[in-house]
C-alpha cells in the first residue's frame, strides 16, 4: 500500500507543478487559464508540494493569499497524514 501511496503523491505533485507552469505561460500570452479552484483542489488532494514548487519556480500566484498560505498549510496536513496515519517514514 505504501508504494502506491508514494507513487500517488509523486504523480499529483508533478501534475500540479506542470499545471502551475502551464497556467503561468497562459497568463503571459493571454491564453485560456486554469481556474484557481482547480489548482487549489489539486493541492488539497495531495499536490501541495508541487504547488509550492510551481509558485517558487514560475513566480506564479505568489501574491494570492489562498495560494501563499493555503499550499503550505495543505503540505503540513499531508505530512501529518503520511507520517501519523500511514506511517510512511516510521
Amino acid at each position: 500500500m505504501i508504494p502506491i501511496l508514494i507513487a500517488y503523491y509523486v504523480a499529483v505533485n508533478f501534475i500540479l507543478w506542470g499545471m502551475m507552469k502551464y497556467d503561468k505561460q497562459q497568463a503571459r500570452h493571454h491564453g485560456r487559464r486554469i481556474p484557481e479552484k482547480r489548482l487549489l483542489t489539486l493541492g488539497m488532494i495531495g499536490g501541495a508540494f508541487g504547488g509550492i514548487a510551481g509558485m517558487q519556480m514560475f513566480r506564479h500566484k505568489t501574491k494570492h493569499a489562498a495560494f501563499k498560505l493555503g499550499y503550505p498549510a495543505m503540505a503540513i496536513v499531508h505530512l501529518y497524514v503520511l507520517t501519523e496515519v500511514f506511517g510512511v517514514w516510521k
